[in-house]
């Protein structure tokens, strides 16, 4: 428990999902079936896009990190999400808090920009097609996923840092499932409106940064698309797109609602629901979205499995 007076807060309680304490089993295994479900099918693109060398292209490359880096993503807070909704004293201790916060927003930051990076991957296979595997070369590739690992990862190192900067000295009781910002900076005690206004700034460059690229490369998709002669081209490529936007926009939505709001109106009950949609949800979509409705994966799928006499009917993304 944390400690009062002079003494500083060592460890913390989770009271996320305290106010349905009646719904808890049934929270668990919903959330248990979901996470298994975004594992199973993070692990089968991983597996099928390294077995299959007619997947070793560009946007397969970014499927499969993407599919790794939401793995670790939700590994981060899931599990230990899980294991709390059967505790009664939800505790996590100082310095796990502040790696749980460390590793969600850096895979979390990471995700946001491979997700990018796969929009502008798009945009030059629909918009520049003859230019593009010089523009989109494997160093190209390998580049652009280091950029994001990186850039991800020190961001979050920056945020983490100036938020358990501060100092920590009585209630210690989170309101949230995880250690996330806006609820553990809630707690100190110490003036934080500058460090507020720093996380701020960074969260806009990030969140809102990489929505508006990802919408101007779906801009340029649409543009492209309706010059197609075929009604019947325009349809399948409209859909394709349009289901990958809506998950985007979730995502990046809850995300912007969460992180780019005044603090003063955080609410506990309204926070974690949005919480769940991008660290359950949007996850449990993604391989469903960006991979496994694909003909390429589907067809690697049966192969793999020795089914491939069975037609596919569902569109190519």
């Amino acid at each position: 428990m944390g400690q009062r007076n002079q003494t500083t807060v060592t460890e913390f309680i989770l009271i996320g999902f305290s106010n349905f304490s009646d719904l808890q089993i049934l929270l668990f295994v919903i959330f248990s079936m979901s996470y298994m479900a975004t594992l199973a099918g993070n692990i089968i693109i991983m597996t099928i896009i390294r077995v299959n060398q007619n997947l070793h292209i560009p946007m397969y490359f970014f499927l499969s990190f993407l599919s790794f880096s939401e793995t670790c993503y939700t590994f981060v807070v899931i599990p230990n999400m899980l294991v709390n909704l059967l505790r009664e004293i939800k505790t996590i201790s100082f310095t796990g808090c502040a790696t749980q916060m460390f590793l969600f927003l850096g895979f979390g930051i990471t995700n946001c920009m491979i997700l990018t990076a796969m929009g502008y991957d798009r945009y030059l296979a629909i918009c520049k097609p003859l230019n593009y595997h010089a523009l989109m070369s494997q160093r190209v590739c390998t580049q652009l996923v280091a950029f994001s690992v990186v850039t991800g990862f020190v961001l979050s190192l920056v945020e983490t840092f100036f938020i358990f900067k501060l100092l920590f000295c009585g209630m210690n009781k989170i309101n949230h499932f995880f250690c996330d910002m806006a609820p553990v900076i809630k707690m100190a005690c110490t003036e934080n409106s500058r460090i507020e206004i720093v996380i701020f700034i960074l969260c806009v460059l990030v969140v809102f940064g990489s929505f508006l690229l990802i919408l101007l490369s779906y801009i340029l998709f649409f543009n492209t698309i309706l010059k197609i002669p075929s009604a019947k081209g325009k349809h399948k490529a409209f859909s394709t797109c349009a289901s990958r936007l809506i998950v985007l926009v979730v995502h990046f939505g809850c995300a912007s609602i969460t992180y780019l709001r005044p603090k003063s109106t955080y609410s506990l009950d309204e926070d974690t629901l949005i919480s769940v949609s991008y660290t359950v949800v949007t996850p449990l979509l993604n391989p469903m979205v960006y991979s496994l409705r694909n003909k390429d994966v589907q067809m690697a799928i049966r192969k793999v499995l020795g089914k491939t006499l069975y037609p596919l009917n569902t569109e190519s993304s």
